[in-house]
């Protein structure tokens, strides 16, 4: 491919990391084909994207947007100023740019963006990580060119001669594991004669999670397990507190974890709610895990997303409701049987798909292309 001026690209998505990791891989994967590409973000003021993107190296713009709550608050009285507010802006930044792709991840901005990009007939395609299709998605999918999925079946949702299986962009970090087991070993400070059981709450965290974990962490130091426990930042201070006086020689606890390939490659036994992206690595790094999906989710999808790797035979789930008397017995009685754990290594490892950035860009490229 070649054009006399540097690719533009927008990117949009954002509210947890779910939406945001994706975009930042589609960027990376896009820069190391084309270094001198212009890439600009968009997100929602005040959400984790506004600074997660910018330590990753791209410019980032925010819109006054927030997501509708369930019940009636102030913020969804604003709802509709914020949305018209939002889309004006958005109209403004598509003509400053002039972008030759918008690239949506799904989350509270990328609306605003997809309905300007698309009314300005600028090739624009959405990546759509769960199994049921998000709402900002779902309202674009007829507009957009293409719709990158990770799951079969949403046809229920996108129009099918739109749709391509790709499976959700992962961070390449995690994609050689093995080799660095050793260093990961050191960077904890672990030794690898003990079990190592990873302890994950999304980019958020997740409450029901760190309070099952409270619950049992005296099961866990009795065991003698080494653990990495992500709390979350809303959680990490009340957690540090509680647990001062236990004997912490084998947890290490982390508001968030910066350096997930370290962190997967020491563990034996991964806990996770099962969001999108977090499922997407876990068939990558091919972990044994047990989900907890978040019941606070729109139409539920994360059971959905988790019962796609039960029914395979990939994982185990323990519900919500039930973590916090069962999620560390099991967790414990996963991590020394052997046998159980090989078996799930095997049949999880057989749903990653390790080329979904790679394909999801050459679609950017096809879809640009068509247009130069």
């Amino acid at each position: 491919m070649s054009t006399k001026q540097p690719y533009r690209l927008i990117i949009t998505g954002g509210g947890t990391g779910g939406h945001i990791f994706p975009a930042l891989a589609i960027a990376n994967e896009f820069k190391s084909r084309h270094a001198n590409a212009d890439i600009l973000f968009v997100g929602a003021e005040g959400r984790m994207e506004m600074t997660r993107v910018p330590e990753a190296g791209y410019k980032i713009v925010g819109l006054w947007i927030s997501g509708l709550q369930r019940k009636i608050t102030f913020s969804n009285l604003m709802f509709p100023f914020k949305l018209i507010s939002s889309y004006f802006k958005a109209r403004k930044i598509i003509n400053r740019f002039k972008p030759h792709m918008v690239i949506g991840t799904g989350g509270y901005a990328s609306g605003p963006i997809l309905l300007a990009s698309t009314r300005n007939n600028i090739p624009s395609l959405i990546q759509e990580q769960n199994s049921y299709a998000g709402l900002t998605n779902k309202q674009v999918g007829n507009r957009v060119q293409r719709v990158c999925v990770a799951y079969a079946g949403m046809e229920k949702y996108f129009p099918k001669d739109k749709i391509i299986l790709t499976g959700n962009p992962v961070r390449k970090d995690i994609l050689d594991l093995e080799s660095k087991k050793e260093s990961a070993i050191n960077h904890f400070g672990f030794t690898d004669k003990e079990k190592t059981l990873l302890i994950l709450g999304g980019s958020l965290g997740a409450r029901t999670i760190n309070e099952s974990v409270l619950e049992g962490i005296d099961k866990l130091i009795d065991a003698q397990v080494q653990v990495i426990w992500q709390t979350g930042k809303a959680y990490f201070e009340s957690v540090k507190a509680q647990v001062q006086d236990k004997d912490l020689r084998r947890i290490r606890i982390y508001d968030f974890l910066r350096q997930m390939d370290m962190a997967y490659a020491v563990s034996d036994v991964v806990i996770s709610r099962a969001g999108a992206l977090a499922i997407s690595e876990l068939c990558l790094t091919k972990r044994p895990c047990i989900l907890v999906p978040s019941p606070n989710v729109a139409e539920d999808h994360q059971t959905k997303n988790a019962l796609t790797l039960v029914q395979a035979e990939a994982a185990r789930m323990i519900k919500d409701a039930e973590a916090k008397t069962k999620l560390i017995d099991e967790s414990l009685k996963l991590i020394y049987d052997e046998q159980q754990c090989e078996a799930l290594r095997q049949n999880i490892a057989k749903l990653g798909k390790p080329k979904a950035t790679e394909e999801i860009v050459n679609e950017i490229e096809k879809l640009i292309k068509q247009e130069l």
